[in-house]
């Protein structure tokens, strides 16, 4: 862009920057979305905008997606470039910068969390709504304690100080499922969750009681995803959508590897995987017979303790 191009007119600028409650991921988001509102009113593009803060374009989106925590001269260099001057505007984007950049609760497990886990765990904190496919554990944010404690048990590397700390840091994430403002939770579970045994009987007797306890709290719906029909449709590793609210990036897919992860937020990936839990969900057994699956594995798992006395 030459020095001397005239400034739009900025309609993102009278924009109100909403309030993010302390969370982190979701105040980038905001802060992100309305950096690319601003670049692309002045008809800018990412190559534009990145000698303005001596940065590569990839350094550019990964702020525009919120991706990466905001430094705050970077940020109020390119609002000034966009020609953000207005007193309220840049005071709403220092607040947004403060809430981006603030401390997490999380950041208290950072010797457990890796950075893959840790941008998982703020995108669940702001998603309004969550929907998740697991293939063969419950998802952690359903997990008792004995049974997180019995799959992170399964490293081979993890003391027992850190088994517990990434047993800890699993149910301090279940809070967001309590109080106002929690996402919905829609969890799609294969039928092998409830059949492959996890620690003990006694660990999978408290698990799958509490999911049946789960499903009667609002805001959480669990289904059963029966052997034979969901062998054509189901994949083969863990897929979770996350849905946000306005302001930021709409949607974004987490795929759960072995010790990593993806993150799919093109609109074609997004919309591929969309498919696949829909199709799934439509596969999946009603509200009344997923229970009954629970309670039956529940009683087939406390037959065989009983046996065992």
């Amino acid at each position: 862009m030459s020095a001397d191009r005239p400034h739009r007119s900025l309609t993102a600028r009278a924009l109100p920057l909403p309030h993010q409650g302390g969370k982190p991921v979701a105040a980038g988001k905001v802060l992100g979305a309305y950096l690319r509102r601003l670049r692309r009113e002045q008809g800018l593009t990412m190559g534009d905008a990145a000698p303005v803060i001596r940065a590569s374009v990839s350094k550019i989106s990964r702020m525009e997606r919120g991706e990466s925590p905001p430094r705050e001269r970077d940020v109020l260099d390119l609002v000034d470039h966009y020609g953000v001057h207005d007193p309220r505007q840049l005071e709403a984007v220092r607040e947004l910068l403060e809430q981006a950049t603030a401390k997490a609760w999380y950041d208290e497990y950072a010797d457990v969390t890796p950075d893959w886990l840790k941008r998982l765990i703020g995108l669940e904190d702001s998603a309004v709504e969550i929907r998740t496919y697991e293939v063969n554990v419950v998802p952690g944010l359903l997990q008792t304690p004995a049974y997180a404690k019995a799959v992170v048990a399964t490293d081979p590397h993890a003391g027992e100080t850190e088994i517990q700390r990434r047993v800890d840091l699993r149910m301090a994430r279940q809070r967001l499922l309590e109080g106002p403002g929690r996402p919905q939770l829609v969890a799609l579970l294969d039928e092998t969750v409830l059949r492959r045994p996890v620690g003990s009987a006694k660990i999978m007797v408290e698990q799958l009681e509490h999911l049946l306890q789960a499903a009667d709290h609002g805001g959480i719906t669990i289904r059963v995803v029966q052997f034979m029909k969901g062998a054509k449709i189901a994949p083969a590793t863990p897929v979770t959508y996350l849905k946000f609210a306005p302001g930021g990036p709409a949607e974004l897919i987490y795929l759960e590897q072995a010790a990593s992860a993806m993150y799919i937020s093109s609109k074609s990936g997004v919309e591929s995987y969309r498919y696949v839990l829909s199709e799934l969900w439509g596969a999946a057994a009603s509200r009344k017979e997923s229970m009954r699956l629970l309670r039956g594995a529940i009683r087939d798992y406390a037959e065989h303790l009983s046996r065992r006395r």
